[in-house]
């Protein structure tokens, strides 16, 4: 029995004493004998998970450029939807929501707001520009034109397109819960210059 193999009786002393080669369980050659598992185990595989995963996520972040986008224009949404301004009237399921970048000069940097994905780019320039209160000169010939402007590629959206073109369009996309820059730019510029000196 393990209890008679682990303690010797001392008749002399009449104590038990501990059997010296039995003091350490892994000393103990009982077939009853548990054999503790190493206790690390789990978190040195758990290490070598994450290491792997970060390997693998190096590789791939050049292809999912894109998917961070969106997942990051979500979690944007969120928060813009809680402060965003635009037509209270328009119903739930129609609105797009932007952080809308100012044109440099402005009060504010950005304003959160919202508009409905069927109207033209030109009517969410008069919309946006009200809401921010911005000079909007766009019907006069002369004067620099106030233009919405994607916030990667600095490209001035025409105005006669939707924006519910652009949340669907392939590549370079607009992203609900994104960014837009909105500048005044010249008859002639097609192209936001200094894109990232909004975003700052």
């Amino acid at each position: 029995m393990v209890v008679q193999e682990y303690f010797a009786l001392n008749t002399e002393a009449r104590t038990l004493m501990v059997v010296q080669r039995h003091r350490h369980q892994s000393d103990h050659e009982c077939e009853k004998l548990e054999i503790p598992k190493p206790r690390m185990a789990a978190t040195q595989k758990l290490v070598k998970d994450i290491i792997d995963s970060q390997i693998g996520e190096t590789a791939s972040k050049r292809r999912k450029g894109a998917k961070r986008s969106e997942t990051a224009a979500k979690v944007a949404l969120m928060k813009l939807k809680m402060h965003a301004s635009g037509d209270k009237s328009l119903p739930q399921t129609e609105r797009i929501y932007f952080q809308v970048l100012l044109p440099k000069g402005s009060k504010e940097k950005s304003k959160p707001m919202f508009f409905c994905h069927r109207w033209s780019i030109g009517k969410v320039i008069d919309v946006a520009a009200s809401l921010a209160s911005l000079k909007n000169d766009n019907n006069k010939l002369m004067a620099k034109k106030l233009r919405i402007c994607h916030s990667t590629s600095g490209e001035a959206l025409p105005l006669v397109d939707t924006l519910e073109a652009w949340i669907t369009k392939e590549d370079c996309p607009l992203y609900n819960g994104g960014n837009i820059i909105l500048e005044y730019l010249n008859d002639e510029e097609q192209t936001l210059k200094n894109v990232d000196s909004y975003l700052e």
